[in-house]
């Protein structure tokens, strides 16, 4: 899917697992803004976007966030740590804490500090959430998922809450939308950035697209069409749909 439809009529280009690798190379060694800024960025709205899921009396609402220890799983981090400051019931399962490193881990420090609970993959089997978040694996995904991340993405698929992926469900390819192995069929895909070609699927469920501060600048660098102008012009956050 070349592009997709915001509720104003906007058409917004879709990009490409390389070319969205592109968009970040030039924001994080050039431009900016750097990846801590947009994980900020990332984060925060994706912790509103599971308060608007949960509606009134959220903070009361159990919410697993289930995260990888790359950047996609640094947002999610980032997002278990905003729902923890606002009072939020929060439980968050990393695949692999040791191997988390750079902003990641920092992002996790942050947590730690938030009061927020920190489980281990064993104890999946005694939560229980009303919304997961899926923050396992990104727009990087490479074959089928395996180890520790296809046993977080298997218990969110046999799991009765509904799931909300953080820019795409885990499993999915980001370009082609194809999913070789286990994969997450999501309630909410929250985008970032630009939405990625292969959303354009039934695993994606109800799309929305996080703006994270990326100037057009950083577009143009990287040979990237922009979004329309006006399209976060009444918020940070904006629903699209697609059509096959």
């Amino acid at each position: 899917m070349d592009s997709f439809v915001s509720e104003a009529g906007l058409v917004v280009p879709a990009v490409t697992t390389e070319q969205m690798r592109e968009v970040d190379r030039v924001a994080i060694e050039g431009i900016g803004p750097n990846l801590y800024q947009m994980m900020e960025n990332a984060g925060r709205n994706l912790a509103l976007s599971c308060v608007e899921m949960l509606g009134e009396g959220w903070a009361t609402s159990s919410v697993v966030v289930l995260a990888g220890t790359g950047g996609n799983g640094g947002g999610g981090i980032c997002a278990a740590r905003h729902l923890a400051n606002h009072g939020g019931q929060v439980t968050l399962v990393v695949s692999d804490v040791e191997r988390l490193a750079g902003v990641p881990a920092e992002q996790l420090a942050l947590f730690r500090a938030s009061g927020g609970r920190l489980a281990a993959i064993g104890d999946l089997g005694t939560l229980e959430t009303s919304l997961t978040v899926d923050a396992v694996l990104g727009y990087s995904l490479a074959g089928a998922p395996h180890g520790a991340a296809a046993d977080l993405i298997g218990w969110m698929s046999q799991g009765p809450a509904p799931v909300v992926s953080l820019d795409v469900p885990s499993g999915v390819d980001a370009t082609t939308g194809e999913a070789p192995g286990v994969h997450v069929r999501a309630a909410t895909t929250m985008a970032l950035a630009l939405p990625k070609t292969g959303l354009a699927v039934d695993a994606t469920g109800e799309i929305w697209l996080a703006d994270i501060g990326i100037p057009a600048g950083v577009l143009e660098r990287a040979r990237v069409r922009p979004p329309p102008a006006g399209l976060f012009s009444k918020g940070y956050r904006v629903r699209l749909s697609w059509s096959s």
